[in-house]
Formats: structure tokens, C-alpha cells, sequence
């Protein structure tokens, strides 16, 4: 029972005390030591920048899940109290579901008072695009589409990581999406983040999955249309660059019924209804639902371990 009581406990610090500063946020630390680690990456040469974000990816992953390792474990032969503690901390540092809930109820906020500047900028915190001439609709799509991905990213793939490998396996997820979000883009950086991203495909291959169909059963829940997420989600999922963001963002424009957009790249969904204030709300409500059943399959998987073993 102790992933569960582990897992209670980092649900319970996010749930109270959300995120502290980046002064205190091992994350924040680790986007630090990753600029240093790209300023001193070759200027110059595919391959030499291909094997140097290779280097730099794999070492990082061993000497932090080394050092987590080895510390979880003299605590658990320490105290067992202790252990569960500090692994309840530190599972915390892996996901944020209400930062998330926060970031897209400051976005939404600031729409409602049609100060959309100030939206552009909030919504920097959910995606990686340009968002400085983006519209009011264009603004509403990303909010949804960056809450559909990042419920798998910041909640369902870091719990799968932790239940199949305890809290390194955790954090060693949130280390290689970390590395993909600062560096596994195109542009100058291409070469050196292609493992990176490359890696975080194969790591959120299963959960974008997992979160796409319990994405399907809360918009059944929360009275959405169930069986046109199902339809979207299968018929949209390829449309995306990412192999992985279409199968979440496409079961939410269909449990939605609008279609969520980014120009140039892709168009998910159909437009049976604008984009609006309540689809926000409704994707908000959509993914809380979602982490709610993903947290009782957890407990119930913990549970059923606990009894048969």
C-alpha cells in the first residue's frame, strides 16, 4: 500500500499548496542546468549536435535517478515513515494538476475581460507556439488543446511511470519531457533535441493513449458527446505532428463538437459549435474528470496489487 498512501500524499501537497516558486521547484532547477548544458552544445554540425543532446539527455537521467535512488532507499532502511514522506515530495515535483486548472482559469479570465494581450502571454505558460498574433478564437482552441495534452503529460504519464517504476521511474518522465519541451523542436536546436523528442514519443506513447480514452468516458460523464470523441479521436488522432498529442486533443474537440485549430499545422474536430468561453470551461471540467478516474483506476490497481501479492 505504499504507492497509494505515497500517491495520496503528493495529490494532497498539489491540491493544497499547488507550486512553490522556481526558487524552490526542483523542475525549475533542472530548466536551469538544461540552458547551461545547450550553452555549451556545438554550434555547429548535425552530428556533432545529435551526439552531444544524446550525452547530455542520458547523463542528466543517470546521475539524477541515481542520486534519487540511492537516497529513497537509505531512507526506506532509515524509516519507513520518512521514506514515504519524502517520496510523497517528491512524486509531487512530477505532475501539477491544479497549476494546470490555475493556468487555464488565468487564461480564460482574462479573455472574459477581453484583454487578450494579456491572455497571449498567460497562454505562453500552456504552449510552445507563437502566441503573440493569435486571435480570440485561436486563443480559445490552444487553452483547449493544451489542456486535453498536458492532462497526460503533467498527470497521467508521470503516475503510469510511478506505478510501474516507483518514484525514479517518475521522475525520470518528467526529466525527458522536460528536455523535449526546452530543446526537442525544430529550428536551431533541431539536431541537438531530436533524441530528446524523439524519447518523449516513445515515453508518452502509451499514456497519450490511456488518456485519450479516459478522456472519452469523463466527456460521457460530464454529458459531452462520448461516441463523437470516439469518432474524432479516431479519425483526427494522425493529423498532428506529434504522434502522440492528436489522440487527447481529438477526443476533446469531438466530446466538445467544435474544432480546434493551429494554422499551417492541423484541424481537429468539426464545427458544430463556436469557440467560446464554455468550451474552455467544458474541457476544464473534462480533464479535472479525467484525472479523477485515472487516480481511482491508480488506487484500485495499488489495491489489487497490495491483496494478491
Amino acid at each position: 500500500m505504499e504507492i497509494v498512501i505515497i500517491l495520496l500524499i503528493a495529490l494532497a501537497l498539489d491540491l493544497i499548496l499547488g507550486e512553490p516558486s522556481n526558487a524552490w521547484h526542483p523542475i525549475a532547477w533542472l530548466g536551469k542546468l538544461i540552458s547551461l548544458e545547450t550553452k555549451l552544445a556545438p554550434k555547429k554540425g548535425s552530428s556533432r549536435q545529435l551526439a552531444y543532446g544524446v550525452g547530455m539527455v542520458l547523463i542528466t537521467l543517470v546521475l539524477v535517478i541515481a542520486a534519487v535512488y540511492f537516497l529513497l532507499s537509505h531512507l526506506s532502511e532509515f524509516n519507513l515513515l520518512v521514506y514515504i514522506i519524502v517520496a510523497g515530495l517528491l512524486l509531487k515535483f512530477t505532475f501539477s494538476l491544479r497549476g494546470l486548472r490555475q493556468a487555464i482559469d488565468t487564461v480564460k479570465k482574462l479573455i472574459a475581460k477581453n484583454n487578450l494581450g494579456q491572455a497571449r502571454l498567460s497562454l505562453q505558460s500552456l504552449v510552445s507556439r507563437d502566441t503573440t498574433k493569435l486571435d480570440k478564437s485561436q486563443i480559445i482552441s490552444a487553452t483547449v488543446e493544451s489542456a486535453a495534452e498536458n492532462i497526460c503529460d503533467s498527470f497521467v504519464a508521470p503516475l503510469l511511470y510511478f506505478f510501474l517504476f516507483g518514484v525514479p521511474g517518475a521522475i525520470a518522465y518528467r526529466i525527458i519531457n522536460t528536455f523535449d519541451s526546452m530543446i526537442g523542436y525544430h529550428g536551431q536546436w533541431e539536431y541537438l533535441g531530436k533524441f530528446a523528442a524523439r524519447l518523449d514519443d516513445i515515453v508518452n506513447f502509451i499514456p497519450a493513449r490511456i488518456s485519450a480514452l479516459i478522456i472519452v468516458v469523463a466527456s460521457l460523464i460530464c454529458r459531452k458527446n462520448a461516441s463523437q470523441a470516439w469518432h474524432i479521436m479516431i479519425r483526427d488522432h494522425k493529423k498532428t505532428e506529434s504522434p502522440n498529442a492528436g489522440w487527447t486533443m481529438s477526443a476533446i474537440a469531438g466530446a466538445l463538437e467544435i474544432q480546434l485549430e493551429k494554422n499551417d499545422h492541423y484541424r481537429l474536430g468539426d464545427n458544430h459549435y463556436p469557440l467560446s468561453l464554455d468550451a474552455i470551461n467544458a474541457s476544464r471540467q473534462i480533464i479535472v474528470v479525467t484525472a479523477i478516474i485515472w487516480c481511482l483506476i491508480y488506487i484500485s490497481a495499488g489495491v489489487i496489487y497490495f491483496v494478491v501479492t
